[in-house]
């Protein structure tokens, strides 16, 4: 049977997002070297209306990424640099008294905006962490009882230190569970290194990305195409229960004091979702879900005492239920 005018129509515009979304990497390669796991997290983010926490050292160009992401996005970004003594109103906004008309009217916080750089969100502590609870889930800020709905697209991309923990709070299981995925940036390879350097002694500056190169190849539309795209795509029942035993497997780790919620199922499957639909197919295959298991699920368990003393990391519990349990045919 073939496609009505507006089937096909969106089936145009779906591969023409998908397209302009492929040339992310080559674009942001422009600021960026060596991170193609980050920037496609990112992007499977985007699709599907989740944040993302970004662990790395410092200096791994997480903060550059965020904003080479949103420069060939076209997107407005913003950045908060979170600290001991950060209040919530200092994200969200308040209400700020004018005198000429003696009123109160709202301020805006960095919060309304389409990329939200939380920078260190750990260096805060969790009232101020909270503030971003409800912006998260409910895409709203909510100040003297009146709600105030965020831009759309809106992200937020939190990142946080791996080895400094002098001077931070650890985020809540709650607060955690909210992010889609938790990807890391690893130091780059020796070559990516040198290719930093060389860069760097020619000129570049990663404070300006138009003198780097970075255009917009891709924009709001496309994203909408795409996630409309994505919210098509095929998943059989077995991939949903090869999901469900994945998680449930997880709550039964002799590891973990805890396992992985219905929420995170619910995040892993979008984001196989998403990344099948990102890979060229309409439909969600097991290697799709294996794909994104260490980035959706790695921060949603918890080890044991004893396990860490010994070694075993989120991740190595993630493969090892991975291995375990039934590939569906």
């Amino acid at each position: 049977m073939a496609p009505t005018t507006d089937s096909a129509g969106n089936t145009e515009d779906a591969a023409a997002a998908r397209a302009s979304l492929e040339t992310l990497r080559t674009e942001i390669a422009k600021a960026v070297v060596g991170q193609d796991p980050a920037v496609t997290g990112l992007v499977v983010a985007l699709l599907c209306r989740g944040h993302v926490l970004l662990e790395g050292v410092p200096g791994v160009a997480k903060t550059l990424l965020v904003r080479a992401l949103a420069s060939a996005l076209e997107l407005d970004t913003k950045r908060v640099q979170f600290t001991p003594d950060l209040m919530p109103s200092d994200v969200t906004g308040s209400l700020v008294y004018d005198t000429r008309t003696a009123e109160f009217s709202f301020q805006p916080g960095p919060v309304f905006t389409n990329l939200l750089l939380a920078d260190e969100i750990n260096r805060t502590p969790p009232k101020t962490q909270s503030s971003l609870l409800e912006a998260m889930e409910e895409r709203q800020v909510t100040v003297d009882g009146t709600p105030r709905p965020l831009p759309e697209p809106f992200l937020v991309a939190a990142t946080q230190n791996p080895v400094e923990y002098e001077g931070t709070y650890p985020l809540p299981e709650a607060q955690l569970d909210r992010f889609l995925l938790k990807l890391t940036l690893p130091l780059p390879s020796r070559e990516d290194e040198i290719d930093v350097l060389t860069r760097h002694a020619s000129g570049f500056d990663p404070r300006d990305l138009r003198a780097a190169g970075v255009r917009p190849v891709a924009g709001p539309a496309d994203l909408e195409a795409a996630r409309t795209a994505v919210a098509e795509t095929t998943v059989s029942p077995e991939i949903t229960a090869y999901v469900v035993d994945i998680c449930r497997a997880t709550r039964q780790s002799p590891s973990l004091t805890l396992g992985v919620s219905p929420r995170g199922a619910t995040a892993l499957l979008a984001a196989a979702r998403a990344w099948a639909w990102l890979t060229g197919r309409d439909y969600v295959t097991p290697d799709d879900v294996k794909a994104l298991a260490l980035p959706a699920l790695r921060h949603r368990v918890q080890l044991r005492p004893e396990a860490e003393m010994e070694g075993v990391t989120a991740d190595s519990v993630i493969n090892s239920v991975l291995a375990q349990v039934p590939v569906p045919r």
